[in-house]
C-alpha cells in the first residue's frame, strides 16, 4: 500500500485505511495494476549489483516486477491481500514467479531480518518510523532507495491531504544520513490532469568510510 489520502492515481493511502479497504481498491481497478517502477530507481539499477530485494508495501508490484525482471530474488511485502494476488498474477504472465515472494503483513509491525537485502525499495509509503529497521535489514553494501510525497508551499493534488504522510524539506535526507547518499533530490513534476506531485527520493548504501566508489550518473 502506498500513501495517498484523496486521489485515485499511481499512489495512495488514506489516513485510518485498514487492509479492506485496499483489498476493494486493488480489486476494483482503481489502483492501476501496473504502475510504472520509479524512474530514479531505473536508472541506477544497472549498477546495484543482484541480491535479494524487498519491495516494501509493494501495492500491485510497482518495483517488485522490474526488479524481478532485472534479476533479483524478490519479496513483495504488503496489507492487502489482494494487492499481492495481483503481483503474483502479473509475474506468472511475465515467467518471473520463481523470482517473487510475497509476504502479506503490515509493515508497521513487520519484523524485519538483519543484514538481510541488497536492495530495499519503498516508494510512496511514509516510512520515517521504520527507517534504522530498514538500514539495519540491509546486508553491508546494500541499497535503500525511498521516495515519497513532499509538503509543498504550492498546490500538490497527487498525494496525501494532508501532511501527515508528507516529507517535509530534507526530512528524508536527513534519515539518511547514517548510509552513504549517492542521489538527492527535491522535485515537482507536472503528470496528466494537473496531478502535480511534489517528490523526494533518496538513493543510499550501506557503506563506510571517507573513500569509497560511487555509481556514474544516469544520464
Amino acid at each position: 500500500m502506498s500513501d495517498d489520502a484523496t486521489s485515485t492515481d499511481d499512489t495512495g493511502q488514506t489516513e485510518d485505511a485498514e487492509p479492506t479497504d485496499w483489498d476493494e481498491r486493488f480489486a476494483s481497478g482503481e489502483y492501476p495494476r501496473d504502475p510504472e517502477p520509479s524512474p530514479v530507481l531505473c536508472s541506477y539499477e544497472p549498477s546495484i549489483p543482484d541480491g535479494r530485494a524487498l519491495d516494501l508495501a509493494t501495492g500491485t508490484g510497482r518495483n517488485a516486477l522490474f526488479l524481478a525482471a532485472a534479476g533479483y530474488d524478490v519479496v513483495a511485502l504488503d496489507a492487502s491481500a489482494e494487492g499481492l494476488r495481483i503481483v503474483r498474477e502479473r509475474a506468472a504472465e511475465r515467467g518471473l514467479g520463481g523470482r517473487i515472494e510475497t509476504v502479506h503483513a503490515d509493515a508497521t509491525e513487520y519484523d524485519f531480518p538483519t543484514d538481510r537485502y541488497d536492495l530495499i525499495a519503498v516508494s510512496f509509503y511514509h516510512t520515517l518510523d521504520r527507517f534504522t529497521d530498514l538500514c539495519e535489514s540491509l546486508a553491508e553494501g546494500g541499497y535503500l532507495f525511498v521516495e515519497g510525497h513532499l509538503r509543498s508551499a504550492e498546490p500538490t493534488p497527487s498525494g496525501p491531504s494532508t501532511d501527515r504522510y508528507r516529507f517535509g524539506a530534507n526530512e528524508l535526507l536527513r534519515a539518511g544520513l547514517g548510509l552513504t547518499v549517492l542521489h538527492y533530490d527535491e522535485t515537482t513534476e507536472e503528470r496528466p490532469g494537473d496531478r502535480r506531485r511534489a517528490t523526494a527520493r533518496l538513493l543510499a548504501r550501506r557503506s563506510h568510510g571517507t573513500r569509497q566508489s560511487y555509481p556514474e550518473r544516469p544520464e
